[in-house]
């Protein structure tokens, strides 16, 4: 099989006698300088992404999606580039206003927020509240009894928009645990209650449709009807989600951000006039910046069966291939000019036949014990997603940049494993 495909890995990314440099770093120095498993961010790479994001979508139109990764330090680059952060739970809120960025730049999402994290939200002065539910507006409407101000809110509207993606991460068909149903009628139910309340401060609408979506025309499908809708309501803001697809295999190619804009812009053409368009791009910020790296420790042949190649990560820092059955790539960054012709099973070290990386891998035919194996497009729910499963501490995340790298999330150790344990005394 071919070498690892290039538009799979970060933007800058160089091969130099056969070994990869991502911001100026080789990666098998990172590796032996950082340990393994390691997350590789090109901070350039992320720049990049928001720059385009916002130039597509204009100023302060565009949501980070945080889910699909962060710390504080992402919190602050996203900040930078001039993204608003899209929280889903009180700790992500935390995170973001640890980090510096103003409340007034973050929108709190979730479909079921409870009262300390709705609480936490108006206290520090969120720019508005996707209200998912009518329970949440029961919870809003006692807040604010309770003293607290009345928050500015967009409500989520449940399309009947089906998109091909895993089932799991599809969200604007009809049978959705998120948002207020159209279909049913129950949007224009909380549409008149919310304008009724003097709870709130009803801005806007939103909606999204699914993640790692590849056709844009699921895009349009669903905003064509929420321009309808927005119409009908006479409401000054609309989100449209995200969920933008990104390649993780060498044969897979999606559209860019820019493509997106383009064909939203196409769909939202009969929006009324003055209201403002909002998206939330998470994975197609980060995803591909990112690279994993593992070191080989086990190389098992079973003849007339197949090989299993064990490295010392597993579901712990990328739980999607068990999640999703997601596909993914691997090579040797020491060598990356080497044709992969060994079929192999990537397997992490954890006790389950499922913790599986890439089911059929391949690799340089000379694949040893002691090989860093690389994982590209990992920049969106590795770390996010990561546990502690068996125990195993997770992996450090570095950026790098111009030559350097800087731990931006440390490796826990096994102190960290106890820290939250509370020993009895006798």
């Amino acid at each position: 099989m071919s070498t690892i495909s290039r538009h799979l890995l970060p933007d800058t990314s160089v091969v130099k006698s056969g070994r990869l440099h991502i911001g100026g770093c080789d990666v098998h120095e990172l590796a032996a300088q950082h340990g393994t498993p390691l997350f590789v961010y090109d901070e350039v790479h992320l720049r990049a992404r928001c720059r385009e994001a916002v130039q597509a979508f204009g100023e302060d139109s565009v949501v980070y999606a945080t889910k699909a990764f962060l710390c504080t330090a992402m919190a602050r680059l996203a900040h930078e580039g001039g993204l608003l952060l899209d929280v889903a739970t009180g700790g992500e809120l935390h995170v973001a206003l640890t980090a510096g960025v103003p409340a007034r730049r973050c929108v709190m999402h979730g479909n079921n927020k409870s009262m300390r994290e709705l609480r936490e939200a108006i206290t520090a002065g969120v720019r508005h509240i996707v209200v998912d539910s009518f329970d949440e507006l029961d919870r809003i409407d006692a807040l604010v009894a309770g003293g607290l101000p009345a928050p500015r809110v967009q409500l989520r509207i449940t399309p009947g928009v089906y998109v091909h993606t895993h089932e799991f991460v599809s969200t604007g068909q009809n049978d959705s645990k998120f948002g207020f149903n159209l279909a049913n009628g129950d949007a224009e139910r909380a549409i008149h209650r919310a304008r009724a309340s003097t709870s709130v401060d009803l801005v806007g609408i939103h909606c999204h449709i699914g993640s790692n979506v590849f056709a844009t025309a699921n895009f349009t499908k669903a905003a064509e009807v929420m321009v309808k809708f927005c119409n009908s309501t006479g409401l000054a803001e609309l989100t449209l989600g995200g969920g933008l697809g990104v390649a993780y295999l060498n044969d897979e190619h999606a559209p860019s951000i820019t493509e997106w804009a383009a064909a939203l812009r196409t769909a939202i053409a009969g929006l009324a006039a003055n209201v403002k368009v909002f998206v939330e791009p998470g994975r197609s910020i980060v995803a591909s910046s990112a690279i994993t790296l593992y070191e080989v420790g086990t190389i098992k042949p079973i003849p007339g069966v197949r090989t299993y190649v064990a490295v010392d990560g597993g579901m712990s820092d990328n739980p999607r291939p068990v999640l999703y059955g997601s596909g993914y790539e691997a090579f040797v960054p020491s060598r990356c000019d080497d044709e992969r012709t060994q079929a192999v099973r990537l397997v992490g070290k954890h006790c389950e036949s499922g913790d599986v990386l890439i089911s059929e891998a391949v690799l340089p035919a000379d694949v040893r014990v002691g090989d860093v194996i690389a994982t590209p497009v990992t920049g969106a729910y590795g770390h996010s997603m990561g546990s502690n499963y068996n125990k195993v501490p997770r992996p450090a995340v570095v950026f790098v940049r111009d030559g350097s790298s800087r731990v931006v999330v440390r490796r826990e150790t096994y102190e960290d494993l106890v820290r939250n344990d509370v020993t009895d005394s006798v």
